[in-house]
């Protein structure tokens, strides 16, 4: 799977352990983010420059990390076609999915160690709408496109 991703420079050590997992799992990381030899991009830029990538359809989901991910989470959130949920635990990352159809994951350094990310990011990738939620998959089928068609003022 093509993978989106940015990190701030807060993120690094996290976005390291990440991306190193996710290319293991054989993963295609598209990265917009700081790292170790680029340390000067901040969270607003990077997130925009990964949101517009998914946006043009550069990848299938998205990564975006940051002290506690809620930054990187408001800014992806103003994208039209981003559903970005900012999590705190495994069940979590498996529900934004499942109940959410989220497409985008917010992670943030000062929350999560390295092992338990991988493990939520896995979730997060392998989970689609609906599952382990069979007797309610019709409803989150219709609320996910009523909520795709809700327009903000």
């Amino acid at each position: 799977m093509k993978i989106v991703f940015a990190a701030d420079p807060f993120a690094i050590g996290l976005r390291n352990a990440i991306v190193e997992h996710l290319e293991k799992a054989g993963h295609e990381v598209i990265d917009y983010g700081a790292s170790e030899g680029n340390t000067d991009i901040q969270y607003y830029e990077s997130c925009v420059k990964a949101c517009e990538a998914l946006q043009r359809g550069e990848g299938e989901r998205g990564i975006l990390l940051c002290g506690t991910g809620m930054g990187m989470s408001v800014i992806a959130n103003r994208f039209q076609g981003i559903r970005a949920s900012v999590v705190e635990s495994v069940f979590a990352a498996r529900m934004c999915r499942a109940i959410n159809d989220a497409n985008v994951l917010c992670l943030g350094a000062m929350i999560w160690g390295d092992w338990m990310a991988c493990e939520a990011v896995d979730v997060f990738l392998s989970t689609k709408l609906g599952d382990g939620l069979e007797n309610l998959k019709e409803f989150l089928e219709q609320a996910a496109k009523k909520v795709e068609a809700i327009k903000g003022n």
